[in-house]
């Protein structure tokens, strides 16, 4: 507990200068800052507003991934809207109904926004606002001809927001029998409360305000942040390396253990089919992205000992395409040395089970394939190696 709270330490004093956080708390706004690259995703920053909003301490907050604040009619659709932002690694804007530590459920706008370092492009940051959805906003949602539990939920909804105590009495009256006659009502709901043009407005400005400091702040340390992703890998392999790589007829990625994350440097179009995803939207990322909500942790952990280790392992480990469906990888990791004999790269060859045929692969077995395509990585690497120690560094 003592080194993980060190590391969430460490994601803002290593990044940012020393009063970040006092000019973040000066905003007024409802809002978190999570760390992706951190285990199990955790907040490392939660504003005074937000905290009013859910009524949890600092200490209770920091830490703790997000999910703290679902509850059981927190809309899954929406929950996993919010994690395929996060591993692609872009923008997200809806409606969501979290719960205070009272246990009461508020809707809320929510927006997120990733953060990025300038020095290699990845996601060190999500900035997450919250802004609380209004009285009015509720009001013509509860006129508008929802269902009964809908009701339920929009009376609940006003109940907790608010502020005149006298209509806080009525919707409460209204409304008192029919919860108590169902306490899962709320459960039924899918997001009844819509936002207006000012909440969006509101939400978008407090992004560009929270951005801005951190930027700010960044560049006092020389550590830049940016909230769009500036920076592309792939070209300093050079062309007949990366011609030689596009031979190869298997699907596998190349990571760069020198550089901050172990980025995907290269990856073949063999992987880019297995994956849905386009060659942009891979490179610079750490292959964790794949990983998704029912990936075993003990898999994800003997992965993370092997890479530590500098060595090699082979796993079947449970990974997601960008449109979200799973498939199961057998995925071998292995390093690569560089001309001086240290491990540089790591390849990563993937196999999707229940896909692959003996006979179609001339009688190769899933672990001769997987030594197959590593072999033909080190050897393609090797012009890499030969012209640094020949032409030296650009």
């Amino acid at each position: 507990m003592e080194s993980q709270l060190a590391l969430i330490e460490q994601s803002f004093s290593s990044r940012y200068s020393g009063h970040v956080r006092e000019a973040l708390d000066e905003l007024p706004d409802g809002f978190i800052i999570t760390d992706p690259s951190l285990c199990g995703h955790p907040i490392v920053f939660a504003s005074r507003g937000f905290l009013k909003m859910c009524g949890y301490s600092r200490e209770e907050v920091i830490g703790q991934n997000a999910r703290i604040f679902q509850g059981p009619g927190t809309n899954r659709r929406s929950v996993m809207e919010i994690r395929e932002a996060i591993r692609e690694e872009r923008t997200v804007q809806l409606n969501l109904l979290n719960y205070r530590k009272d246990g009461t459920p508020f809707w809320m706008l929510f927006h997120m926004n990733p953060v990025f370092s300038k020095e290699d492009g990845r996601a060190i940051h999500f900035v997450a606002v919250q802004v609380p959805l209004s009285e009015r906003g509720r009001h013509r949602s509860y006129n508008s001809g929802a269902n009964f539990c809908e009701d339920i939920m929009f009376g609940s909804c006003r109940r907790e927001v608010c502020s005149d105590s006298a209509r806080e009495v009525d919707c409460a009256s209204e409304i008192n029998n029919s919860v108590l006659d169902s306490d899962n009502a709320g459960a039924n709901v899918e997001e009844p409360c819509e936002a207006n043009e000012y909440e969006k407005r509101r939400a978008t400005s407090a992004i560009d305000n929270i951005i801005s400091i951190l930027t700010h702040y960044s560049e006092l340390t020389g550590r830049l942040v940016c909230r769009r992703k500036c920076c592309y890998y792939g070209t300093s392999l050079g062309s007949s390396i990366t011609i030689s790589l596009g031979r190869i007829k298997q699907s596998f990625v190349l990571t760069d253990m020198h550089l901050p994350d172990m980025p995907i440097v290269y990856a073949s179009d063999f992987f880019l089919k297995l994956t849905g995803y386009s060659r942009h939207e891979v490179l610079g990322r750490n292959c964790r992205f794949l990983s998704g909500m029912d990936t075993d942790p003990l898999t994800l952990f003997h992965i993370k000992e092997s890479i530590h280790n500098e060595r090699h392992c082979t796993v079947r480990i449970l990974n997601y395409r960008k449109d979200g469906s799973s498939f199961w990888n057998l995925l071998h990791i292995s390093p690569v040395r560089s001309a001086s004999g240290k491990n540089a790269y790591f390849v990563g060859v993937q196999i999707e089970e229940g896909t692959f045929n003996n006979r179609e692969q001339g009688g190769l077995s899933a672990e001769m394939r997987h030594r197959s395509t590593v072999g033909a990585v080190r050897v393609a690497l090797r012009t890499l190696s030969m012209g640094a120690g020949s032409s030296g560094s650009q």
